[in-house]
This record gives C-alpha cells, structure tokens and sequence, in this order.
C-alpha cells in the first residue's frame, strides 16, 4: 500500500487565509477601535507642533515642525487663563459632588426609608436627560430664581451646575462599589468588638475607597470637559472647553492642543498607575 501523500489534505490558499483572518478577527476589529478612538489625540498631538502663522486649523506645509508652543503653552491669550478657571470649577464640583453621592449612595444601599425607589429612580434622571435641555432649564432656574439673591450668571452658577450632574455619576458608581462588598465582613468586625464607627473607617470605608476615586475621576472629567451646559450658565465667564469652541471661528492655538494633549497623557498615567497599584496589592 502506497503512502499517503499529505498535500492532498492541505487547504487552499483562500481556506487558510480565512481561517487566519478568523482566528484572529477580535484583535483586528480591537485594533481598528482603538485606533479609531485615538486618532482625534493623534491629531490633537502633531498640529501641537504645527509652525503656523494665522490658523493651526491645516498643517502648513511651507514650516518644519517645531517646539515653540510646548516651551510656552500659554503664549495664546485667554488659554492659561481658562485652563485654570477650568481646573478650579472641576476641583470644586468634584469634591462636593463626591460628598453628597458618596452619602446618598450609601443611604441608598445600607438603610431602608421612605421614598427609596423613588429616588433610586431620580438618581438617573440628570444622566439620562439631554445637556441642552438640562442646560436650558437651568438658565431659567439661576435667572429667574437666583436672581433676586443677587446670583449671577457666571463661575458659581457653573460650578453648581457641574456638581448637579456630577452627583448622579458619583451616585451610580459608588453604589455599584457597596453593592459588591461582604457584608459579612462589617458583622465580623463588629463581633471583634469594634464599634461602629471603628467599623465604617476600619473596614468599610477603605473597601469602597477605590470607588470613591473613581468616581472623583469620573466627576473631574465631566466638568472639566462640559460644553453644552456650560455655555448656558456661564455667562461672561471662560472655561477652557468654551475657549476652544470659541477659537475655532479664528483659528485653535497650537497651545490649546499642548494643553489639551497634557491633559490626556495625565489621565492616561493615572489610570495607568492606579491599575500597577491595584495589581500589586491582589498580588
């Protein structure tokens, strides 16, 4: 009997082709998302280094890249200065929007009273309502309502606006966080004779502390990135959003791009350096 010969079992070129595309098709399609998702930055990271003269709208073809606009990011009138009105309605509204989600989330989650659902139901209301509807609506609350205490449209309008919505996201992302802990572990340490603030410090509260950083994450990102409500409330007052929206009829600054792009590499360290901490300590 004669051997059998093995290329009579080997598949077409099309059929392995195929097969390879297959076995491979989530890190193509992962690969294609991500660089759809980050080509915006990659824009935002080359025009930082376009030498243009009036508009940094086009690549200028005439000028080799340059460093100018990193060695002085606020050389643009108006970018530094609302970069840090920015940076200070975002610490504001963050810091208060964590305290009282973080205490709604927890009345939500460990205790029982009246109205409960409901407000579990109200929670995502702010979320799930469009910005330019929110935006309107709390136009007429600071003008016709706030007006007569002598509230003016401007950085504390914004800075409240911000930590309305800010609070259903810490809300949402902290109760998610309680919802997933032992409660056996607080009913453990209580019968090690701890108390119950011993407890909450001891135990509780440095469980649920990662999700209360995240949301803190969460909640800086979305007031330092709002537009739509913003421009509702914020009267005469700049933000940075609001600069570069308003830039754009003249020309984006290279400098808003150097800033914009710092922003994004911060983040990303951060989230970066938040995973390397939370794989060494389950390690």
């Amino acid at each position: 009997m004669s051997a059998p010969n093995p290329t009579a079992y080997r598949p077409s070129a099309g059929k392995r082709a195929g097969a390879w595309l297959a076995n491979r098709f989530a890190i193509i399609a992962a690969v294609l998302v991500l660089f759809y998702l980050f080509l915006p930055v990659l824009y935002v990271f080359i025009f930082s280094f376009n030498n243009y003269r009036k508009s940094n709208i086009a690549w200028n073809p005439n000028g080799s890249p340059t460093l100018k606009h990193w060695m002085d990011p606020c050389g643009a009138p108006g970018v530094c200065e609302s970069l840090v009105t920015s940076l200070q309605i975002g610490v504001i509204a963050t810091l208060a929007a964590v305290v009282l989600g973080t205490l709604l989330a927890f009345a939500l989650v460990r205790h029982q009273f009246r109205g409960r659902t409901a407000s579990n139901v109200l929670v995502f209301v702010p979320m799930a309502t469009p910005e330019i509807v929110l935006g309107a609506s709390l136009l007429t609350i600071f003008v016709q309502g706030f007006s007569n205490v002598g509230l003016r449209l401007g950085f504390w309008t914004i800075v409240f606006a911000h930590i309305m919505f800010c609070i259903s996201f810490v809300v949402v992302t902290v109760k998610a966080r309680l919802q997933s802990l032992d409660p056996r572990l607080d009913e453990a340490a209580m019968d090690l004779y701890a108390t119950p603030s011993n407890t909450f410090w001891k135990v509780t509260f440095p469980l649920v502390l990662p999700g209360i950083i995240g949301a803190a994450m969460l909640s800086f990102s979305l007031s330092f990135d709002d537009f739509i409500i913003t421009s509702f409330v914020s009267g005469n007052e700049t933000t940075f959003p609001k600069f570069v929206y308003v830039s754009y009829l003249r020309g984006i600054p290279a400098q808003a791009n150097v800033i914009g792009f710092s922003m994004f590499a911060i983040a990303l360290l951060l989230v970066i350096g938040g995973s390397i901490i939370s794989g060494r300590r389950k390690a």
